[in-house]
């Protein structure tokens, strides 16, 4: 009979817990960050050996009103003491709530709402519904994109993980990134000319497709593809790509919507209005909550094809009301607006660091979502991820948690998601941080 130890036991001492993590847990991605996390408080982490560590990436660039918010403990200790789960064709008032209010802050014609649990999922949903829609299954994503590590989420996923699992979903097909830092297509005067190159993009797909395209999956800023954001007019452009094809415009906003950038979602500053647009991480403010939202035209295209999308955890009343809480702080505490003017403060502060490191070679991303990348030279941008990686380990070390994105033909890229309840002093301390470890790392190396 299988027996368990005790958590008392199991945690008496750092070492053991090491020992139990290596003998135990299956490994998912890179090295687990060697310290015991034990609980955790609006902008910070605390270890279990006392260490306070301020924390630039909102846990997983999900928990944008900060760790333990009151507003969400309390609706989760009310909820789940009444109404957690339900039977998947049932519904409850959270629920119906959640979708009135969040397709409340988009425009028309974005009123139809699905709720889920993670991003993968809602990509999933998707991809599946513009698939039933249009009759159709190739499918176009950026070649640095992220959009989740389920199968048809992860053949739309080109910045990493692609090799060893055998094929893909057929019919995927990668278009570059319009990336201004690093132009592949340039005009004479040296700058990205990113018509041209959607144009080469497309005139590529073509080529490609079966003639069965049914859409376009693309973040407004790519994240773990090192924070770029395409040019104004670009999406404009690839919406109108999309429409010669009968293709849809899916906007994968996981990072991006929900204030972060200063808007409500990130789409709004090319005033393009997507086909169906995912959101999640920053909906459930770290717990698992996901959407997908598109117009009562294509939901009821794809009722009347029989889309079927039946999961344990559609529509889950407990992380709805969790989800209704999130929009209640965002409102009410006029977020959108905060996350602009700590952005301007926080893109300052990052510019001071450039002024005194000749290391950062650039400086982008919008609103509390920023992005500095590494390089060995400003004149040739050449990577050098070896310091970005001793750059985060010095962070950490005095107590700055940052995250790096460091991918072939790039410098290392921090990611920088601070919480949109921090404050300018919790900034500071980041930026503080941050310059000291550029510093030490630059005199070690």
């Amino acid at each position: 009979m299988a027996t368990s130890t005790p958590a008392s036991a199991s945690t008496a001492t750092a070492d053991s817990f090491w020992a139990d993590a290596d003998r135990h847990l299956v490994r998912y991605g890179s090295a687990f960050t060697r310290e015991i996390i034990d609980r955790a408080a609006g902008s910070f982490l605390y270890t279990a050996d006392g260490r306070k560590i301020l924390d630039f990436t909102s846990g997983q660039m999900s928990a944008i009103l900060g760790h333990s918010h009151p507003k969400i403990v309390e609706t989760v200790q009310r909820q789940i003491a009444t109404l957690d789960h339900l039977y998947s064709g049932m519904l409850s008032r959270p629920v119906v709530d959640l979708a009135r209010r969040l397709t409340a802050t988009l425009p028309a014609p974005l009123d139809k709402a699905l709720l889920l649990t993670t991003g993968a999922e809602s990509n999933e949903a998707a991809l599946r519904m513009a698939k039933l829609v249009t009759g159709r299954h190739e499918i176009v994503s950026f070649a640095r994109s992220w959009h989740g590590m389920t199968q048809a989420a992860a053949s739309a996923t080109y910045s990493t993980g692609r090799k060893g699992y055998g094929p893909t979903a057929p019919g995927n097909f990668a278009i570059p990134v319009p990336n201004a830092y690093r132009p592949d297509f340039t005009t004479p005067d040296g700058a990205l000319d990113w018509r041209r190159q959607l144009d080469f993009a497309f005139d590529l797909i073509d080529a490609q497709s079966t003639g069965s395209l049914a859409a376009c999956l693309v973040e407004p800023i790519l994240s773990s593809g090192g924070i770029i954001e395409p040019p104004e007019g670009y999406f404009a452009a690839l919406k109108e790509k999309c429409r010669q094809r009968g293709m849809l415009l899916i906007f994968d906003e996981a990072q991006t919507g929900l204030c972060r950038t200063g808007t409500w979602y990130a789409f709004e500053r090319d005033g393009v209005v997507p086909d169906i647009l995912t959101v999640s991480k920053t909906l459930g403010a770290g717990l698992p909550l996901a959407a997908v939202i598109t117009s009562a035209e294509i939901e009821q295209e794809a009722h009347d094809r029989g889309f079927l999308f039946f999961t344990t955890h559609v529509a889950d009343p407990l992380v709805a009301a969790v989800g209704n809480a999130v929009l209640d702080v965002l409102i009410d505490d006029g977020l959108d607006e905060r996350a602009r003017s700590l952005g301007t403060f926080l893109r300052q502060g990052l510019t001071d660091i450039a002024d005194r490191h000749t290391v950062v070679g650039d400086i982008r991303g919008r609103g509390l979502l920023a992005g500095i990348e590494l390089v060995v030279d400003r004149e040739t941008k050449q990577s050098w991820d070896e310091l970005g990686a001793q750059v985060t380990r010095r962070c950490l070390e005095l107590g700055l948690h940052m995250n790096i994105v460091q991918l072939p033909g790039m410098g290392g890229v921090f990611r920088i998601a601070p919480p949109l309840t921090a404050t300018e002093e919790e900034l500071s301390l980041g930026l503080n941080i941050l310059n000291q470890a550029l510093g030490d790392a630059c005199a070690a190396l």
